[in-house]
């Protein structure tokens, strides 16, 4: 079979369990800024209909929707980032805090009537980088979302792309919102060689906490294979497991 067999457009929850069952892998689309947007809400369906699921409303400074988590300062969404998150809401596409500044995320949760995710993030009483969020944790759990802990070794650790960080951070995210609201995610860039390679090269480019430790470290995808192995081991219950690769265990949102 070629490669391009087992890949399949996903559009709904159900195209995605679908694929799973069938081994192979639905692709969903997103927008990492919403500045594709162009300040138009009416893109938003335009977007949704050509299979944009998630939009991050911000991505790490500051555009029209609001503040980005490299700013030095986050006066949160404006009024088009909150008649934004409103239009996503209208069309089901899904709110996306990661790469947002603190107090747009908190604002994004205040705003939306519907689960708000931050689908690549990690936990930041345990690594304080400004890409990882603790109270924004909550908040996005409070709306019946989603925080995927993502495997990049800068926001694991002092570049700490491992498993046992990984699950650290899981750790922390359960203890705090419970396994319902916590997932995986890879946050894997294919052509991380060529990032690194300019990263090294141009570091004036990035700031000091993307450059300090040199190339970037990446769990790649096949290693998350291994995440259920290693919560079995740390004495997670079955259904917390379940819930957190994806599934659905008592009281979990669907």
């Amino acid at each position: 079979m070629d490669a391009d067999d087992r890949l399949r457009p996903a559009v709904s929850v159900a195209d995605v369990d679908s694929a799973g069952r069938a081994g192979d892998v639905a692709v969903a689309f997103d927008l990492e800024d919403s500045g594709p947007l162009e300040g138009r809400l009416d893109r938003v369906r335009d977007f949704y209909d050509l299979g944009v699921r998630t939009t991050l409303p911000s991505y790490n400074n500051r555009n029209a929707a609001g503040g980005g988590c490299l700013d030095e300062s986050d006066e949160g969404l404006s009024a088009y980032g909150r008649a934004l998150v409103r239009e996503m809401n209208a069309v089901a596409m899904v709110v996306d805090g990661s790469h947002c500044g603190a107090r747009t995320g908190l604002d994004l949760c205040e705003v939306s009537e519907q689960p708000v995710i931050y689908s690549h993030s990690c936990m930041r009483l345990l690594w304080d980088h400004p890409r990882n969020t603790d109270e924004q944790a909550r908040e996005c759990a409070a709306t019946g979302g989603v925080v995927g802990i993502t495997g990049v070794g800068i926001f694991l650790g002092p570049n700490d792309a491992t498993m046992d960080a990984l699950v650290r951070h899981i750790d922390h995210a359960v203890d705090l919102v419970g396994p319902e609201h916590v997932g995986v995610s890879t946050d894997y860039p294919f052509d991380h060689e060529d990032f690194n390679a300019m990263l090294v090269q141009s570091p004036e480019l990035f700031p000091d906490c993307y450059t300090r430790w040199g190339p970037i470290d990446f769990m790649p995808p096949e290693e998350l294979l291994t995440v259920e192995s290693a919560l079995l081991a740390r004495g997670y219950p079955e259904d917390a497991i379940t819930a957190i690769l994806g599934g659905t265990s008592a009281g979990s949102p669907r």
